[in-house]
């Protein structure tokens, strides 16, 4: 595929992104979330209209979680979707992804929680697992304070959809919660320099520098990258996770280990539903500007409301 083949809205896009690299040093990364929050502001102005939206924190293994709850329109109990944002385990926030959570209660009916993990560097592999796991046990035992109906799935997108895939292995194998559906969003999942989508969309929103340093800053260890709860795609054996949607897209460095994890998912005879975005970039379900995203947005919530039986 040529760049020219970006969708025009999302290659815009990616150019006001490219106006802020990624530092690959920690004094670099405490600047860049500096300067990121103002610009999420900005973002957020005129935001998607819910039912309400409840800010809150939750007890994690190391101290409070912030979380966001949305709530849709209506008054009656919805199941749940606990949502992990992207950012390569060592960026990001709800902030960042208040406008995807919007959309994504809005399309689904459902009630979406969306949280704060540990982030990497600062506190590395396995933290953000910890944290992530811990979330959805809370929100299975707190079900009146998510006005939730107890059906439960996970969600989350780039690094947020490794941490959706992991909780549910852990929850799989642990006889942890029980989850009705997975909704891993270009999951940051199976990644090898030897792929085709990494030779051939590096430097497209990702570079194999970005992705290099997101890894070091995670797993810390060449031990821990092969740990399936770092990675589900070292897993033997996934049949007993939930049924899953995955999503990649056609411009994205990920793209081509979200989609073996998606044939390890249905050879282990898990339902499991693909979706190739071919002419979109990494990260284009954040991109409110991108016409695609929305629709996108709607297909996935459809998904979910299968899985969950919204009504």
């Amino acid at each position: 595929m040529q760049a020219d083949e970006i969708d025009p809205q999302a290659q815009a896009a990616v150019a006001r992104q490219d106006r802020f690299p990624l530092p690959h040093s920690r004094r670099g990364l405490k600047f860049l979330r500096l300067v990121s929050r103002p610009i999420t502001w900005v973002q957020n102005r005129n935001p998607p209209s819910v039912g309400a939206t409840v800010d809150r924190t939750i007890p994690g293994p190391a101290g409070e979680l912030n979380a966001r709850l949305y709530l849709p329109e209506g008054g009656g109990p919805v199941p749940t979707v606990v949502f992990f944002h992207g950012g390569g385990f060592v960026l990001g926030s709800i902030g960042t992804h208040d406008w995807l959570c919007r959309q994504l209660t809005r399309e689904s009916g459902c009630a979406v929680l969306s949280v704060d993990y540990r982030l990497a560097p600062e506190h590395p592999f396995p933290a953000a697992v910890e944290d992530a796991y811990a979330a959805v046990e809370w929100a299975a035992e707190h079900t009146d304070a998510l006005r939730g109906t107890g059906d439960i799935a996970v969600a989350g997108d780039s690094a947020g959809g490794n941490l959706a895939a992991v909780t549910a292995l852990v929850a799989a194998e642990n006889d942890g919660p029980e989850l009705a559906h997975q909704l891993l969003i270009y999951p940051a999942v199976g990644i090898d320099e030897g792929q085709r989508s990494v030779r051939e969309n590096a430097g497209i929103v990702l570079s194999e520098a970005d992705m290099e340093w997101f890894g070091d800053c995670y797993y810390g260890s060449d031990i821990h990258r092969r740990n399936p709860y770092a990675d589900p795609t070292n897993a033997a054996d996934v049949s007993g996770v939930a049924p899953a949607t995955v999503v990649t897209a056609g411009f994205d460095p990920l793209r081509d280990g979200g989609k073996a994890y998606a044939e390890q998912l249905v050879g282990d005879g898990v339902p499991t539903r693909y979706e190739n975005y071919d002419a979109m970039v990494h990260g284009f379900m954040t991109m409110r500007d991108v016409d695609r995203a929305h629709e996108a947005i709607s297909d996935v919530a459809g998904n979910v409301v299968d899985a969950l039986g919204v009504r």
